[in-house]
């Protein structure tokens, strides 16, 4: 059960079994992971058929040095022309592929118990109270345009002071044709219910430009 089907050359039966295996269980595992992973019609359609697409390549560049360097190449350029996904998108992804390994090996029952497998662990980290800070949930993205002849290194200090537990400068960013100034905080609230008091105090001394305060994510994109 758990020993190659493909003998010493891949026969076309082999290789129609093999192709079933993988692309019913990629179903499989596409259709459990899109309870977890979020995403688009697309990415479930990717993640149902990539076994079957990495199991293709094991089989045919098996022993066959060029061959591998050459599909190395096109998957490298697949790559740089795909925009980045979540981690949970990513993940995914490896998960399939690692499949994609065992089944062109010709290890059917390996790749059924990986897919498989790994779709139950996801299932069951993802569920796991654990790496869930409270904190975070309560930090906001602040940002607020100010003219440019403002002087901002401490004109909403007084504010701050008065609705915030705690603040910190992530960026400073020119836009408007350099006329103008976005300034972007890492903030907590003292009290979420003053959220429109507190904005409607920093639209005194902004001259009533743009002010926003979403979730906060990764510093890289706050400006």
């Amino acid at each position: 059960m758990f020993d190659s089907i493909y003998s010493a050359s891949v026969t076309v039966t082999e290789y129609f079994t093999m192709a079933a295996a993988a692309l019913v269980s990629g179903v499989i595992f596409a259709w459990l992971m899109s309870f977890r992973v979020r995403s688009t019609k697309r990415f479930f359609i990717v993640n149902a058929i990539l076994p079957f697409a990495i199991a293709t390549v094991i089989t045919f560049v098996s022993g066959n040095i060029g061959a591998g360097v050459a599909f190395g190449g096109a998957f490298a350029l697949i790559r740089f022309r795909s925009a980045q996904g979540s981690a949970d998108e990513l993940a995914s992804i490896l998960m399939a592929m690692c499949s994609g390994v065992a089944f062109g090996m010709g290890y059917i029952a390996y790749g059924v118990i990986i897919l498989l497998c790994m779709a139950g662990l996801f299932f069951l980290l993802s569920m796991l109270p654990i790496f869930e800070h409270k904190s975070a949930a309560q930090e906001k993205l602040l940002r607020v345009t100010i003219p440019e002849s403002l002087e901002y290194s401490d004109v909403f200090d007084d504010i701050f002071r008065h609705y915030l537990s705690a603040v910190e400068s992530v960026g400073v960013k020119t836009t408007g044709m350099g006329s103008m100034f976005r300034l972007s905080y890492k903030i907590k609230m003292k009290n979420v219910s003053e959220e429109k008091a507190f904005i409607d105090e920093l639209r005194t001394k902004n001259g009533n430009l743009e002010i926003s305060i979403l979730p906060y994510a990764d510093p890289a994109n706050q400006l």
